[in-house]
C-alpha cells in the first residue's frame, strides 16, 4: 500500500471489467486505479471516459511495478488460472471473476501459490453478495427457514454469438454462480457429485473443450449435512430467457427466485391448516404464499458505495454526457469491492479466500466428468490441507 495507507488496484479485462472501475475509484481505501487491456483502442475509450490515466497493454509491466499493491482479473476465462499464479507470484493480492479455474490442478496450484505468497485471493462470487442471497441468509440465520430441506440452483444462458473461445464450453465449468448459495449459507463443501448431460450439442456449436452437452444437471451431497442441492446448467439449445437464480427449501419457511432482474422472491410459509381455511376433511398442512421484495442492504457499505447497488448515474470524464446504468449481479458489485479492500487493509482472509473459491468451483469440474462417465458418482476433492 501507499504511504497514506490506501491500495492501489490495477484492473485487467475492460469488458466486463469497466463496471468495478468507478467502485474502485470510489472506494475510500483505494488509491491509484489502473486498466489493464490488449487493444490500446479499448484503452482509450474507457480510460478516458473514466479519467484513468494508467494503462497498460500488458498484465507482465503491472507485475513488475511495484506501485500495485492488487490486481483484479476480468480476463477471459482460459486466462483466469496463469494469471491468478502469476499475480500471486509477483507478491500482489489477487481477486478473479469465476470460475477459478477450469481444472482441479489448477486450483490446488492458486491455492498452493496463495499460502506461498501470503498474499489475500478472492474469487469474486456475486450469486453471494446479491440481494436475493442476502434476505435469504438473513432469514436463515433467524431461524426463520427453520432445518434446510432441499436446494435448486440454475444458470440457463444463450451464448450463441458470443466470443469463439464460449463455444461449445461445458455449462457445469461454470457452476458457482448456481450452486454457490448453498455452500456460502450452509458453511459446507461439497461430498461428491452424480450429473448428467442432456440433449448433444449440434456440430456448429461443438467448440475446442471435451463436451458434447447444451445443458447439464447435477445432484450434489454436501458435508456434514443432509441438505442435496440440485443444480441446472446450459449453455446452448434451451429456449429459455436468461435466467441465474436459486430457490431454497426450509421446513417453516422457502425461498423461490426465478433469477430475472428485478422480480420479487416468493416466499412460502407453512403452517396448520385452519378449518377455514381447508375444505372439510382436507388433511395435512398448507403453504402460505407472498411476496418478497429484497432489501439492498446498502448500510453495509462505506457511504461512497451505497448509490451503487441499484440504479446510479456516472460523470463522463471525456467531455460525454452522463450515463445512468442498472447494477448488476443483484447490486452485488459494491459488496465484493468492499470485501476484498478490506480484507487487504485489515489484513485478513477475504470472505470467499482460496481455499473456499477452489471448494466452491471443484463441483462443477467433477459434475461435469461425471457427466462424461454416464452419471457415474465421483467424488470431490478437498483444499484444506
Amino acid at each position: 500500500m501507499n504511504g497514506t495507507g490506501a491500495v492501489d488496484v490495477a484492473v485487467v479485462g475492460l469488458g466486463f471489467g469497466e463496471d468495478f472501475l468507478p467502485l474502485y475509484a470510489a472506494h475510500p481505501s483505494v488509491g491509484e486505479v489502473g486498466i489493464v487491456d490488449q487493444s490500446r483502442e479499448r484503452l482509450t475509450e474507457v480510460g478516458d471516459r473514466h479519467g484513468i490515466a494508467e494503462r497498460f497493454t500488458d498484465i507482465a509491466d503491472v507485475l513488475a511495478d511495484e506501485r500495485w499493491d492488487a490486481v483484479h482479473i476480468l480476463a477471459p476465462v482460459a486466462f483466469h488460472s496463469s494469471y491468478a499464479l502469476a499475480v500471486l507470484g509477483a507478491g500482489k493480492h489477487c481477486a478473479c471473476a469465476v470460475p477459478m479455474a477450469t481444472d482441479v490442478a489448477d486450483l490446488h496450484a492458486i491455492v498452493a501459490a496463495q499460502r506461498e505468497s501470503g498474499k489475500n485471493y478472492m474469487m469474486m462470487e456475486t450469486a453471494v453478495y446479491g440481494r436475493e442471497y442476502l434476505v435469504a441468509e438473513e432469514m436463515y440465520r433467524k431461524g426463520e427457514l427453520g432445518g434446510l430441506t432441499f436446494y435448486r440452483g440454475y444458470h440457463i444462458q444463450n451464448l450463441d454469438g458470443y466470443p469463439e473461445y464460449w463455444r461449445g464450453y461445458p455449462p457445469m465449468k461454470y457452476i458457482t454462480h448456481a450452486l454457490a448459495p448453498i455452500l456460502a449459507l450452509t458453511g459446507s463443501t461439497v461430498a461428491d457429485v452424480t450429473a448428467y448431460g442432456s440433449s448433444k450439442l449440434t456440430a456448429d456449436r461443438v467448440g475446442s473443450y471435451d463436451n458434447p452437452f447444451p445443458l447439464q444437471v447435477g445432484l450434489f451431497r454436501l458435508v456434514d449435512s443432509d441438505v442435496v442441492a440440485d443444480v441446472t446448467m446450459s449453455f446452448f439449445q434451451t429456449a429459455r430467457s436468461y435466467v441465474e437464480g436459486f430457490s431454497v427449501y426450509g421446513d417453516r419457511r422457502s425461498l423461490e427466485w426465478s433469477g430475472a432482474p428485478g422480480e420479487a422472491m416468493r416466499l412460502f410459509e407453512l403452517r396448520p391448516a385452519g378449518p377455514a381455511e381447508s375444505p372439510k376433511g382436507s388433511r395435512g398442512r398448507h403453504a402460505r404464499e407472498s411476496v418478497l421484495e429484497p432489501p439492498d442492504y446498502a448500510h453495509r457499505l462505506p457511504e461512497q458505495l451505497a448509490r451503487f447497488v441499484r440504479t446510479y448515474t456516472l460523470e463522463s470524464h471525456d467531455g460525454g454526457p452522463a450515463t445512468t446504468k442498472t447494477a448488476g449481479h443483484g447490486g452485488s458489485h459494491p459488496y465484493l469491492v468492499h470485501e476484498f479492500i478490506s480484507s487487504i487493509v485489515e489484513t485478513r482472509p477475504p470472505a470467499i479466500d482460496a481455499v473456499t473459491s477452489a471448494a466452491w468451483t471443484a463441483p462443477g469440474i467433477v459434475a461435469h466428468e461425471s457427466a462424461l462417465r454416464g452419471g457415474e458418482r465421483l467424488t470431490v476433492p478437498s483444499f484444506d490441507g
